[in-house]
């Protein structure tokens, strides 16, 4: 356990999938906690780096609680995760936020609509609660 209130950070890997909305929903969220939400608790770890074997990454996330965000039912955040540093704290997944599980009506990757907007901030939310349920049991 960490004896200073602000070394207690909570990693957050977002999916790094640019072939659906859904890393797209997952990484604007990542950041709507990152700049807004909890920005003095909240690191982001790159999916892409980590997965390539950054160290300081790897070891953030062995040592350090993470939440991993995946845009789809693949998992690669939380399997990569589990991989290389050890199982989540938690496992949130954007497929689960939107409209029967599809993403048709969320808009284009490059072009959100205002719905997937709604949804990005719902999953930011998320993350946020999920973020404060680590801390309060890491005191």
């Amino acid at each position: 356990m960490m004896s200073e209130q602000s070394e207690k950070k909570v990693g957050i890997i977002s999916c790094s999938g640019e072939g659906c909305v859904e890393g797209t929903i997952s990484r604007i969220a990542a950041r709507l906690v990152l700049e807004r939400l909890r920005p003095d608790t909240t690191v982001t770890i790159c999916l892409p780096l980590f997965l390539a074997g950054g160290r300081e990454e790897r070891t953030f996330a062995r040592d350090y609680p993470t939440i991993t965000v995946d845009g789809c039912k693949k998992l690669c955040a939380k399997i990569g995760t589990e991989h290389y540093s050890g199982k989540p704290a938690s496992s949130i997944i954007v497929s689960d936020f939107t409209p029967n599980g599809k993403h048709t009506e969320l808009g284009s990757r490059r072009t959100l609509n205002q719905e997937t907007l709604i949804i990005a901030e719902q999953i930011a939310e998320r993350i946020a609660e999920e973020v404060d349920k680590i801390l309060e049991c890491w005191e």
